[in-house]
């Protein structure tokens, strides 16, 4: 990291990941922010189209919560978990629409405050998260995505935001074990259009939600077979 500008945010992620991978001997840490050349559409689309196996494969997934802080926990009687929960519950990550598939694909996601301290992992936290995201428990206990509808696994990323329009659905090719080319330019709509024909393909009894503008509307999956 020399050069880098060691007061930025990203890179005091990327210092914790390191950190805590040695701490917990491991030997490597990928980080997609660094770990990927945007500027290469090649590496970029084999990154994104694959990101979710490797998800998958990694030993551990640590999320680190910039916007949770455990810092009054030292000087309140409060119950640790009381000081940081609300925080925890209006994360800026449950918001974003990458990070869906951060927290279903890996065995192991870890929790962390802003300080570094652990707050838990997924399957411990199940009924927490649940009630923030309204995903199944069962995903979260890691029953395998295919066990749920289409409809179920679009409504969990309904409310998720992304920077790039198109990424609502690049983001979301993991969790219908799909691949496609990236198009950045095309829009939202096109993209979300080109998702559903992938999604069509592997689903034998259902067919494309109705678009609204390039978004899956509300409990809006026709049946069409």
């Amino acid at each position: 990291m020399r050069g880098a500008n060691k007061s930025k945010a990203s890179y005091k992620k990327i210092r914790f990941c390191a950190e805590q991978a040695a701490k917990d001997g491991l030997q490597y840490f990928w980080v997609d922010t660094c770990c990927i050349d945007k500027k290469n559409n090649t590496e970029l689309s084999k990154a994104i189209n694959s990101m979710f196996r490797w998800y998958q494969s990694a030993a551990k997934c640590y999320v680190y919560l910039p916007d949770v802080s455990i810092h009054d926990a030292r000087i309140n009687d409060q119950p640790f978990e009381q000081i940081w929960q609300p925080a925890f519950q209006k994360s800026r990550w449950f918001t974003r629409g990458w990070t869906l598939q951060e927290l279903l694909a890996p065995k192991n996601v870890e929790f962390f405050a802003s300080e570094g301290q652990r707050l838990g992992d997924k399957k411990g936290l199940a009924e927490e998260i649940h009630q923030i995201t309204e995903i199944a428990v069962n995903a979260l206990h890691g029953s395998p995505l295919s066990e749920f509808s289409v409809e179920a696994r679009m409504s969990w990323a309904k409310e998720r935001r992304t920077k790039e329009e198109e990424d609502a659905a690049y983001s979301l090719l993991g969790i219908f074990d799909v691949s496609m080319p990236l198009i950045y330019g095309e829009g939202r709509e096109k993209a979300m259009k080109r998702l559903w024909e992938e999604i069509d393909k592997t689903e034998t009894y259902q067919c494309p939600f109705e678009h609204r503008q390039g978004t899956a509307s509300k409990h809006s999956l026709k049946s069409c077979r």
